[in-house]
């Protein structure tokens, strides 16, 4: 049942929460602890989940399914009872948010608008993805199945992802594709959209040199003149400053 062990630790974990939200939120500085339960909804349904885990690990029937329930009416985020958060997990506006039963987040991971953890298929049993620490996964990304999101990975807004995702990767489209960027980058969360690569113009950048060399070939054998490479540009230019400041 649920004792004085279980409180102090709902506890720390939302001292944890509300931390999250001042250094992930811009909005959120300089506003008090007690605004930041009463008017932010993903502060709201974080807290609301951990009461609902532990009632729903003290095997309290009813209750921990009543408090999602009105949660999800209260903010528009559907976390099941039994799915398991770490500290310091922060959800930014968080409306559409689902997060299946047997998913798991790890800490200071970030989650936008409209993100699904999502299961596939009708089995039971590990269905749900498993997110490791120190995730970004950006605006109405899918993530289905019981995949791992590696420690520091960024999910790209809209990516729909259905495989495993290496550590300190990026993964942008659908169905998702993991690009490695820079090697390692730092710890904490990164809120850049802008910046992502582009697997696509990577792709026929790649055809396109390819295609050259076989013509250069070609003249050379021939003893004709072989024309300039094509040039394969990204197709949404990359412009403007890092949002998240850096």
């Amino acid at each position: 049942m649920l004792g004085l062990g279980t409180l102090a630790r709902v506890a720390n974990e939302l001292r944890r929460d509300i931390t999250a939200a001042h250094d992930r939120d811009p909005a959120a500085r300089g506003v008090g602890p007690t605004e930041l339960l009463a008017t932010w909804p993903g502060v709201q349904a974080v807290l609301s989940h951990r009461v609902a885990h532990a009632a729903h690990e003290a095997g309290i029937p009813l209750l921990p399914r009543s408090i999602s329930t009105a949660t999800r009416a209260l903010t528009g985020i559907e976390i099941h009872p039994a799915a398991r958060l770490g500290q310091g997990v922060f959800i930014d506006h968080g409306a559409g948010v689902v997060v299946g039963e047997t998913a798991q987040i790890g800490d200071d991971v970030t989650l936008y608008q409209g993100v699904t953890l999502g299961g596939t298929g009708f089995a039971t049993g590990k269905r749900h993805p498993t997110v490791q620490d120190n995730v970004t996964i950006g605006s109405g990304a899918k993530l289905l199945g019981p995949i791992t999101i590696g420690h520091g990975a960024k999910i790209g807004a809209n990516s729909v992802v259905i495989t495993d995702v290496p550590p300190n990767a990026t993964v942008v489209g659908n169905p998702g594709h993991p690009v490695r960027v820079d090697g390692r980058r730092p710890e904490g969360p990164d809120a850049d959209w802008i910046h992502l690569p582009d697997p696509v113009a990577e792709a026929i950048t790649g055809l396109a040199g390819r295609i050259g060399a076989l013509e250069r070939s070609v003249a050379e054998l021939s003893g004709g003149r072989a024309r300039p490479a094509a040039e394969a540009r990204p197709l949404r230019p990359i412009r403007g400053p890092n949002p998240a400041g850096g």
